[in-house]
């Protein structure tokens, strides 16, 4: 009987543990009422902080991209009239705009959200300060890791920005030469001029000479002889300018009546005379081409021959004939007992045998 109504007596919940009970529920149901205000006021700042740096993020983007497509539209505007000849091209505009937009967009997006997560974070109180100095230690790291990255890219920004080059420019770049294919924000896509792509680092690029922006102009060298009328050249020259400036395709490429400027240099039996135009950006070389083969036949049909440069007498190669060998005497200062010296004295010659004495009869 013992046994058996000892597990009976322990079976019963014990008063004190109850009231432990009632009280942990008590404490937690009055901590849950003294902060729940807390709690609720925390929670609605951090959901109007997200709408609101949701909703400015989408307004700066959807602002952006009007942007570039309004700037799009003014560039397309023109296009047909007497402006267009000095804009970009259409590829390059949509590639420079679309870099333009991607770049812009990015930074929009990393302030607008970067700074609505550290005002969340303000807000549940965490202390930011060794957050903050941890980010600028790694982010010295990463920079110093990644320099040559970062220097790319910050160079590949402000090239697209400034409108330096853009597809279908001929550029000189350095490193290398060729017509742009591919604008990015780190490496920019070059062709040669037999064929090969050039991928060029935008933060190699030290200097860029544009060959396709505004104008370029066509230099001409025409050499004829000495006793030549230069009257009657100029007059053939600019007629030939006249000519080529009426004629397809060469009225669009030329901008400028073609000029003789005058001579370049005058030689014994010959002189130069110097032929400018201004041309289309990147057709200079054709320009020149077609001139110089127009005014090949003008002066040919004129009976005024074109002569060849004048071999500078400077260059010419010494005649080996009257090329002498000469050896500078000893020094009268030297030591005439020296091994030098003496090994610079004339050998004299052998002397003569003794003649032979008579023979007595």
């Amino acid at each position: 009987m013992f046994w058996s109504a000892a597990p009976a007596a322990d079976s019963t919940p014990s008063p004190t543990t109850l009231k432990d009970a009632q009280q942990s529920a008590t404490n937690a149901a009055g901590w849950v009422e003294e902060n729940w205000s807390t709690w609720l006021s925390i929670g609605l700042r951090i959901m109007l902080i997200l709408v609101i740096a949701f909703v400015l993020r989408s307004v700066v983007r959807r602002a952006i991209t009007k942007l570039i497509e309004r700037m799009n539209r003014t560039a397309q505007a023109v296009d047909g009239t007497a402006l267009a000849g000095l804009l970009v091209n259409a590829e390059r505009r949509r590639q420079r705009s679309a870099a333009i937009g991607s770049v812009l967009r990015s930074v929009a997006s990393f302030l607008i959200m970067g700074t609505a997560a550290l005002m969340i974070l303000s807000t549940l109180q965490i202390n930011l300060a060794p957050l903050l100095a941890s980010a600028g230690v790694a982010g010295v790291a990463i920079g110093f890791g990644a320099r040559n990255l970062v220097t790319d890219f910050l160079s590949g920004v402000f090239m697209i920005l400034e409108d330096q080059y853009g597809v279908g420019d001929s550029i000189d770049a350095g490193v290398a030469s060729g017509e742009v294919i591919e604008v990015g924000l780190r490496v920019t896509k070059l062709r040669g001029d037999n064929g090969e792509i050039w991928y060029v680092r935008n933060g190699e690029v030290k200097r860029i000479g544009n060959l396709s922006q505004g104008w370029a102009t066509a230099g001409v060298d025409v050499q004829i002889r000495a006793d030549e009328d230069l009257e009657e050249v100029r007059a053939l020259i600019t007629q030939v300018g006249v000519d080529m400036a009426k004629d397809e395709p060469w009225n669009e490429r030329l901008w400028e009546p073609i000029e003789v400027l005058g001579l370049d240099a005058v030689y014994l039996d010959s002189m130069v005379v110097r032929v400018s135009a201004r041309t289309m950006p990147g057709k200079a070389l054709g320009v020149e081409r077609e001139l110089r083969w127009r005014i090949k036949k003008a002066l040919d049909e004129a009976g005024i021959r074109i002569v060849g440069r004048p071999v500078d007498p400077d260059l010419q190669p010494e005649d080996a004939s009257t090329t002498t060998v000469t050896v500078a005497p000893p020094s009268v200062l030297s030591n005439p007992d020296s091994p030098q010296a003496q090994a610079a004295t004339p050998i004299p010659p052998p002397a003569a045998p003794p003649a032979a004495p008579p023979v007595q009869k």
